[in-house]
């Protein structure tokens, strides 16, 4: 879109005549006449009338300075930058972002040019600007020294010849090239702009600080700086690095250095030490097949892997790891010792009466749904395969668990959506759209998301009612509903499954158990909200349950409802 288009429709306050404010073309296309400030400050006009967010309005401002580069402007690309640059600090608080904007766009230039015709007059000017930042007559952010040095190009060689014309003219104090940058770089160090200064060494190939700048990085956590001056300098102070981040128990700074040089051999105790720790990070979030993966085969780490197993009462995911690698020698957790508390967690016949029942076909979906219809009450919750790789889509959700005080179904999603979408749709509608049945869940809101997801063409998930989400009636729960499990019930849910694969068919006894419980938990704290809802202290005419004040359907998902409007349409009943 030309920028005659973009202006169209901005007009001028006080103009009567209503005419569209534009900016020619021509004025972009051939520069032969447009002098830097007028061509800067068509940019701020463009920046100030544009209408999309500043990230997108840059990339088209860049794209225009890029084919304003590629129109040859006089008397050259490179040196017309440069003299922007040089009138840029005028422009005040569009100074710093503008730079940025202009070199970024040279720098894609002169990737595709062949060559830069103008190029030893712009490192002429460009070493001149440098001295001129640094003596502080022309304001430029550091940063923009060190694009300006590596778009140009310039070397010790192009400044001593800058600094050799202007001691000619009595005008500069600085006996050599070398003396100039260093001190500005030590300038940089004593105010802590130590990533700045790091560029500026490396690029000038200074190599005179040491062990004692790479750990003052280090201790004012400049471990981005640290790393690349580190680099730069060469393996002793690559291994230097490593050992630091070792001592201060920095292991996945020194594991990600360790891989990132190759210095495995180097480290073996070390990089040993941050495998196992990340391990333990990937079993604490139940990630076992992440850390089984990460692994890859190590019969060392392998047996750790089994360690943590055990010590999460993993006791399935122990025998799993043993056979597959034929890993002998472990025993047996101990009993626990009498008179010691143990803590433990809840099992599934502590919450309901009967078992869990499967449900994959047409009639066990019937039945099932004529069971929940009957309930005032059901806790729901769902599962699906975890997806580990970044930017990838999530997983179809696998299984619907919806519970009553008495039984738990398992509904097979991915079966039944399979085999009778038309049937699963009906009956799940009657379930999560019905006005007289209460749904709990713990997040089940972002659940409902991932169900619409999965199963687009289904309209059940598309809307519910009388959902209340446990999570949001408890002000600030912590450890989730396992903790919250614990708070109300003095036992919590072994979250050692939570990640494991839930497309496997059959699933586990423990998955199904897992799975189970997590419906059946909901009933069982609802409970307890309920009985303890209503202080003895509170008289008649006070409401009475905080908790209906959490119901939402799908008319308003994002606020809360009036309390107690939802639940007054059923009254009181059995709830």
């Amino acid at each position: 879109m030309g920028l005659e288009e973009r202006f169209a429709g901005q007009h001028i306050d006080g103009d009567k005549t209503d005419q569209p404010w534009t900016i020619s073309v021509h004025a972009f296309s051939d520069l032969t006449y447009i002098s830097p400030v007028v061509f800067i400050y068509l940019l701020k006009e463009c920046y100030i009338h544009g209408t999309c967010k500043a990230t997108r309005k840059f990339r088209a401002l860049q794209q225009q300075v890029h084919q304003v580069l590629c129109n040859s402007p006089q008397p050259g690309p490179a040196t017309f930058v440069i003299r922007c640059l040089y009138v840029l600090p005028i422009f005040g608080l569009y100074s710093e972002g503008f730079s940025h904007l202009i070199i970024s766009s040279l720098r894609r230039y002169l990737k595709a040019a062949a060559t830069s015709t103008d190029s030893s007059e712009a490192k002429e000017i460009a070493t001149r600007l440098i001295l001129e930042i640094v003596g502080g007559s022309v304001d430029h952010d550091e940063k923009i020294v060190v694009k300006i040095l590596e778009v140009f190009d310039l070397n010790l060689i192009d400044i001593e010849k800058s600094i050799s014309q202007l001691k000619a003219q009595n005008d500069y104090r600085f006996d050599t090239a070398k003396t100039f940058i260093e001190q500005y770089i030590f300038a940089l160090i004593e105010s802590q702009s130590y990533m700045t200064a790091v560029s500026l060494l490396e690029h000038f190939s200074i190599r005179q600080s040491g062990e004692s700048f790479l750990l003052k990085m280090i201790e004012n956590k400049q471990f981005k700086a640290a790393e690349k001056w580190a680099t730069f300098m060469g393996k002793p102070m690559l291994c230097l690095v490593v050992q630091e981040y070792a001592d201060r128990n920095m292991l996945k700074n020194a594991y990600d250095t360790i891989k990132k040089n190759n210095l495995q051999q180097d480290f073996p105790d070390v990089y040993h030490k941050c495998k196992e720790s990340s391990l333990k990070q990937l079993a604490e979030k139940a990630c076992w097949d992440v850390a089984e993966a990460k692994t890859k085969g190590d019969k060392q780490l392998l047996e750790y892997l089994v360690y943590l197993a055990m010590e999460a009462g993993y006791s399935e995911k122990v025998d799993e790891l043993c056979d597959r690698y034929s890993l002998e020698g472990f025993l047996k957790p101990r009993e626990p010792e009498a008179g010691i508390p143990q803590s433990r967690f809840l099992h599934l016949k502590e919450l309901v009466e009967e078992d869990l029942t499967w449900v994959d076909e047409v009639d066990s979906l019937h039945n099932a749904t004529c069971h929940i219809e009957g309930c005032k009450v059901v806790g729901v919750d769902c599962e699906w395969k975890p997806n580990y790789e970044k930017g990838s889509k999530p997983n179809k959700v696998s299984i619907m668990q919806i519970a009553s005080d008495k039984k738990v179904f398992i509904l097979d999603l991915i079966k039944l959506y399979k085999d009778v979408p038309d049937v699963l749709d009906n009956c799940l509608t009657h379930i999560l759209q019905s006005p007289g049945i209460l749904k709990l869940g713990y997040n089940f809101q972002c659940d409902m998301k991932q169900l619409a997801h999965s199963y687009g063409e289904l309209d059940c998930f598309k809307h519910y009612e009388m959902l209340l989400d446990i999570q949001n009636v408890f002000k600030e729960p912590r450890g989730g509903l396992s903790g919250l499990a614990k708070k109300i019930l003095g036992a919590g849910l072994n979250k050692t499954r939570r990640n494991s694969n839930w497309e496997l068919r059959p699933l586990s006894p423990n998955q199904l158990e897992y799975a189970a419980l997590d419906a059946a938990v909901l009933i069982h704290i609802f409970r307890h909200v309920r009985d303890h809802s209503q202080p003895t202290n509170v008289s008649e005419g006070h409401d009475k349950f905080e908790w209906k004040s959490y119901i939402v359907s799908h008319m308003d998902k994002s606020k809360k409802s009036k309390k107690g409007s939802t639940i007054k349409k059923r009254g009181d009943d059995g709830i």
